[in-house]
Order: structure tokens, then sequence, then C-alpha cells
């Protein structure tokens, strides 16, 4: 039975600045002291094709700027979300834009991985290079997630991977992190991304936001010529 609040936080949201915003149960991936918060809402923000233009072989200082305000509005929209959902009487915990896991750095990973409520509300497939590429906006989007145990009807269908034969972003890598292996859901990242030859490479770029973006996988995709 749907939710009687979905479609005005739906509605709030795009309102508020979202460009894409899903809805999923996400219990089986969640570790277990967030399996209290099953349902994910998940919160989409496109990049400005000017800014990703910018991106020619290397990240500069424009996208890393945009990436950082795009990411500050992600967490600002999900602020919204959880007020949102409180006022409705339910519990709501906002995972930021841009996370990591303190605990344990080696791992590259959040806390949860945005791409998974992403795939499983029907916003999107990933790619060969590990992003979320959607219909509307390639891959040239960012993305929050708010977990609530407010009860929501997930609001499309898992996308298998569209890439085929494609091997652009592999051979654009200058990390050598993509296999150029399909995704197929379930399996694990490693199969398709090296996140550790990713987060490595990004450190020689220091001298652009401390080595904290890169981009180059991303601004070849061919989606984003659609």
């Amino acid at each position: 039975m749907r939710n009687i609040y979905e479609n005005d936080l739906r509605e709030m949201l795009l309102e508020h600045g979202a460009d894409l915003v899903g809805f999923s149960c996400v219990r089986e991936e969640l570790p277990e002291e967030l399996k209290i918060y099953p349902y994910a809402v998940t919160i989409v923000r496109k990049l400005a094709k000017a800014v990703t233009n910018t991106i020619q072989g290397a990240p500069t200082m424009i996208y890393f700027q945009h990436y950082r305000m795009t990411n500050t509005k992600l967490d600002l929209l999900a602020l919204d979300a959880v007020s949102f959902i409180e006022k409705q009487g339910y519990l709501a915990l906002p995972i930021a834009a841009s996370q990591s896991t303190p605990d344990d750095k080696e791992a590259y990973k959040g806390v949860f991985p945005h791409k998974t409520g992403a795939v499983k509300a029907g916003l999107g497939f990933i790619g060969k290079s590990g992003v979320l590429i959607t219909e509307e906006y390639g891959s040239f989007v960012r993305l929050a997630t708010v977990l609530t145990d407010m009860p929501l009807e997930p609001s499309g269908t898992v996308q298998m991977s569209k890439c085929g034969a494609c091997t652009i972003c592999r051979d654009a890598c200058p990390a050598g992190a993509i296999t150029g292996k399909e995704y197929v859901p379930g399996d694990a990242r490693s199969e398709i991304f090296d996140a550790k030859k990713c987060s490595e490479h990004m450190k020689t770029y220091k001298h652009i936001g401390r080595g904290a973006v890169c981009g180059i996988c991303m601004s070849v995709c061919p989606y984003n010529k659609k």
C-alpha cells in the first residue's frame, strides 16, 4: 500500500532543487545496525554540462568547486527530507553526498552506497566505471540518501547494465581502475572497479581540491551526449 506522504515528499524535494527522487527498500543491503531504517530516499542533482565540459583528460578547479557545491545542496535537500519525515512521526537518517568511513579507510566505501538505493529505485544503472548512469542526465549526477523507517513503495525496478561492448571509460581511466566488465546486480564492486587505484590516482591532483576529485570516466561516457 502506497504511503500517503510519498507524493508530497517527492514534490517537496523537486521544488527545493532535486532533479530526480526515488524510493526503495534496502533492508538486505544494510549493515545490522541500520536495518531499523529499511527504506531509502534517493536524491539526485545533475551536474552542469558547462562545468563537466572543462574535464579534458584531467579534473579542473571549476569542476571541484561545482562538485563541492552540489554535494552541499544535496546535503541540504537530505535535511529537508529528514524534517518532512520526522513531522510525519517517523525516523530518518541522512547519508551525506560525499561520505567516508572513518573506522576503516582501507575499505574505500561509505556508510551506505548511494548507488544501491538509486538502482533499486529504478533511477538508472551501474556503468562499467562503477558510476550511476541515468536516462535523463547520463553519468553527470551526484547523489544523497536518507534512510528511514517510513514505509515507501519502490519507485521503479532494477535496470541491468546498458554499456554493452563499450570500453570508453576503461580506456580513458588513467588509474587503470576499470576492468571493462559489465556490472551485474549483486556482484562485488571489485569485479568492475578498483576503488583503491582510483583513490590513489586522485591524490596526484593535489592542486585540484587536495586530490578529492577526478571525473574523467564520467566525462567521457557516451550516455552524456543524449
